[in-house]
């Protein structure tokens, strides 16, 4: 369901004060002292207009946002923090439905209209946390846009069966295939890879693989991932989330593989983690490759951070980066908006006219200063609904 409204009085990317007119839930008109007998008059209240904030990446099916406190006990390997979560999910017993709702709803209260989540496939739980997620898609379609990886967190090979469930997972409405580590995890990078990129490539669908692997390690998989990329002509369909390795190579190897991803407009996910290297956002920005940021993993077995907030993660991100200057920080604003939207293939993103009117105002005076004080969101707005206010989600 699209709406008609007329937004008056905020600025666009901070800049001088408009009004937008949406009909029928896309931009129409963006200019100072619009008017629209009939339709329904929001106030921006003097906030900044942005489009709407895009979390590229995040576990929806996971997340114990919304439950009573959860201790956390998970060691410092994946390895031991995937069987800890099996752990808990087991004593814990709890809905994907419910909890993907839960976040759902918080990362509509801070303004994200774009999410995609990956969406765990095994063995153990079959298709139950897909279940769970696709009914909390259709039952917020109209509030917030979702998009669902099949990911085979406990690996691809060595779980027998696993990869027909991927494919099945696709059949159900998964829009893309994931993957993991294919050297560490599955111990056959040849075999992983070829196996995710088959089933991606006969669905016609697009790839978002995890990639943890450090140094020369996920260098080696990244060319791995190009190669698949080319020979099937899957050119600006594929993403590589975290990729730790682009922060660990030398600086002659670092130039080859971006020339990988731009050749083969292979997007990079980061979430700016706390405790390893990670991509150089300002290098790989200013070479042309797609970035987009995420929450990755909120509130849940593996560990107590996140809050749905994109402000917040972007600050999170240009500390991790060093990043003080006021462009810098624009920057990273940028990879959490238009940055994710590329990564999601979104192509009527924006706030101009002919533009789905998915945005977001925040309070503030600068976007910089937004995102400093993770500003309160004025409005939130999906297709020219209302979908949170103050603080609220009103769905």
């Amino acid at each position: 369901m699209t709406e008609s409204l007329l937004l008056q009085n905020v600025r666009p990317l901070e800049g001088d004060r408009a009004d937008v007119l949406v009909i029928d839930g896309v931009v129409k008109r963006v200019g100072a002292g619009l008017e629209a007998p009939g339709i329904r008059v929001v106030d921006g209240r003097n906030g900044i207009l942005l489009p709407g904030l895009v979390d590229a990446h995040t576990h929806l099916d996971k997340t114990l946002w919304g439950r009573s406190w959860h201790r956390h006990s998970a060691g410092p390997t994946i390895q031991s923090r995937i069987a800890d979560e099996r752990r808990v999910r087991k004593a814990l017993g709890y809905s994907p439905e419910e909890q993907s709702t839960n976040q759902v709803r918080q990362a509509i209260t801070m303004g994200t209209t774009h999410i995609r989540t990956h969406v765990d496939i095994d063995t153990e739980i079959g298709l139950a946390n897909l279940e769970g997620v696709l009914a909390t898609r259709d039952r917020f379609r109209e509030a917030i846009h979702l998009q669902v990886v099949a990911f085979p967190q406990s690996g691809l090979l060595v779980r027998p069966g696993t990869e027909a469930l991927m494919a099945e997972a696709i059949s159900m409405g998964a829009d893309l295939v994931g993957g993991i580590d294919p050297s560490s995890m599955d111990r056959d990078p040849v075999r992983h890879l070829d196996t995710i990129f088959a089933i991606a490539d006969r669905a016609g669908v697009g790839i978002d693989i995890h990639l943890h692997e450090p140094g020369m390690l996920g260098a080696f998989a990244l060319e791995l991932i190009a190669e698949r990329t080319t020979a099937l002509g899957m050119q600006g369909r594929v993403t590589v989330s975290h990729a730790f390795c682009l922060g660990m190579v030398d600086e002659a190897y670092l130039e080859h593989l971006t020339g990988l991803l731009i050749d083969n407009r292979i997007a990079i996910m980061t979430h700016g983690p706390g405790d390893i290297a990670f991509p150089p956002v300002r290098r790989l920005y200013e070479d042309g490759v797609t970035l987009g940021c995420g929450s990755d993993g909120i509130r849940d077995s593996w560990g107590p951070y996140g809050n749905a907030d994109m402000l917040e993660r972007a600050m999170l991100l240009a500390f991790r980066s060093g990043f003080r200057r006021d462009e810098d920080l624009e920057l990273v604003l940028d990879i959490a908006t238009g940055g994710g939207a590329q990564v999601m293939g979104l192509a009527d993103y924006g706030i101009a006219p002919s533009c789905r009117a998915d945005f977001t105002v925040v309070a503030g005076e600068t976007r910089v200063e937004a995102i400093m004080n993770r500003a309160s969101r004025i409005a939130v707005v999906q297709g020219g609904r209302v979908v949170a206010a103050d603080g609220e989600c009103l769905v």
